[in-house]
């Protein structure tokens, strides 16, 4: 006999509501309860059923829902019609696979009455895809309409507005004890008013008829089959960068990428060289750590920006590197001696007497070149907005390198990436750039 696991897919499996969205993290058996949920039903002649994934692809994929189907359906006697994606039982109740992969797809299942709607993955559909498809959740025979929907956590989706009551909304997890709690709903214009109690909701509006709606949390702790045939399916959610092993191991609904929110690669247009004429400065952001037995040196970095006479910035070179104090210091001198006196050097200063000593030291060491130290003051993220709106307006150049790709994947992931190095250099370099050039002048030889 086929049994649902106990805890959450046994409660997904015996809900009562109307609609019931199963999800949370990966792993948790969502997408198998998804396919038993109609098994109840196969031996109904009249009882219709279709299970959506947004593409056809995503239906036929290797180990996806046609194949998981197969083994399930294939065991309980069902016939496989595969260039339909549907199955007949015998007792002649369908169950099919279907895709809205495009928006107007929808307008596809005008006419049809399906008692039983299935959603895999439902933040990958569209709001208007979902409700239009309620439309055709209907039934004339003797089964109750009803739709069952599965889906991993993702912050900027509908589903996260839909289900929000289920969410705390500090922590982004789910409130345990909210799990599997129904509520219910009426549309009013194009809002959703909800309520706690049918008969109220009802009578405080009148002609409509109100639906059920539940969440039901799960994790890859409650799917105990898999644990035990992949014990190692949870080390492979852990090694997950930050935001997808919240969302797929610990079902955070409220974690976001960081990426993009500064700067993006396709802000940057590549050339081949800058122009000649140009002001530049090299800025560099210092380690703060060195060699030591058993431990990584952070990095340090130094970023060479030159500026046009049209006001066009062009990033000509990035140089990182991990060192011992000496062997930091004898870089930062070699590449001062490459880069030629015409660049200016912009040497961060930390606040304490620490980093004025430092800023001094460093400063002794490059006698002959252009060195200017600055105070650092303010968030990293407050030092980078002026450089980041000038990349967002399209005043920024990258010279082609073999560094580029690293620069790209660290501004992309700024302020929350693991290193933030070449980003403190390149703004180091751009405020100097962007001071007052008779100031500049005066300073860098005071």
């Amino acid at each position: 006999m086929i049994r649902p696991q106990p805890g959450p897919q046994e409660m997904f499996l015996g809900t009562a509501a109307d609609i019931a969205i199963y999800g949370g993290a990966a792993g948790g058996g969502k997408s198998f309860a998804l396919l038993m949920e109609p098994l109840r039903h196969m031996t109904r002649a009249d009882f219709k059923a279709v299970i959506f994934r947004r593409t056809s692809k995503q239906v036929k994929n290797e180990g996806g829902l046609w194949d998981a189907s197969m083994a399930l359906y294939g065991a309980l006697g069902g016939t496989a019609k595969e260039s339909e994606l549907a199955w007949k039982f015998d007792g002649g109740a369908s169950i099919s696979f279907g895709h809205l992969e495009h928006e107007k797809n929808k307008l596809d299942w005008q006419g049809t009455e399906l008692a039983f709607i299935g959603f895999d993955e439902l933040t990958h559909f569209t709001e208007s895809q979902f409700f239009y498809l309620l439309s055709r959740n209907r039934s004339t025979g003797g089964t109750k309409p009803y739709v069952r929907a599965t889906c991993n956590p993702d912050a900027d989706s509908w589903v996260a507005d839909l289900i929000r009551w289920w969410i705390d909304p500090e922590t982004g997890y789910a409130i345990p004890e909210r799990s599997g709690k129904l509520r219910w709903f009426v549309r009013d214009e194009d809002s959703l008013i909800w309520g706690d109690d049918r008969d109220i909701l009802e009578a405080a509006h009148p002609g409509r008829i109100a639906k059920s709606l539940t969440f039901i949390a799960a994790s890859i702790d409650d799917n105990r089959i898999l644990m035990e045939r992949d014990p190692g399916y949870r080390a492979n959610l852990a090694a997950l960068p930050t935001v997808d092993r919240e969302r797929l191991l610990n079902g955070n609904w409220k974690i976001r990428p960081a990426a993009g929110a500064y700067f993006r690669r396709g802000w940057f247009p590549v050339v081949m060289a800058a122009p000649a004429e140009a002001r530049r400065v090299r800025g560099w952001d210092l380690a703060a750590g060195a060699h030591e037995a058993g431990a990584t040196p952070d990095w340090t970095a130094g970023v060479k920006i030159a500026r046009d006479p049209q006001g066009v910035f062009y990033v000509e070179h990035v140089e990182r590197l991990q060192g011992t104090p000496n062997e930091v210091d004898r870089a930062i001198h070699n590449l001062a001696g490459s880069d030629g006196r015409d660049t200016t050097i912009a040497l961060p200063q930390d606040p304490g007497q620490a980093g004025k000593a430092q800023a001094q030291a460093l400063a002794r060491l490059l006698a002959g070149f252009r060195v200017k130290s600055q105070p650092v003051t303010g968030s990293k993220v407050v030092r980078a907005m002026p450089f980041s709106s000038q990349c967002e307006a399209g005043n920024v150049r990258l010279v082609a390198g073999p560094w580029n790709a690293d620069f790209l994947n660290e501004l992309e992931n700024f302020p929350t990436g693991r290193h933030d190095d070449q980003v403190d250099a390149a703004c180091e370099a751009f405020h100097m750039l962007t001071q007052n050039p008779l100031k500049l002048q005066q300073d860098m030889y005071s």
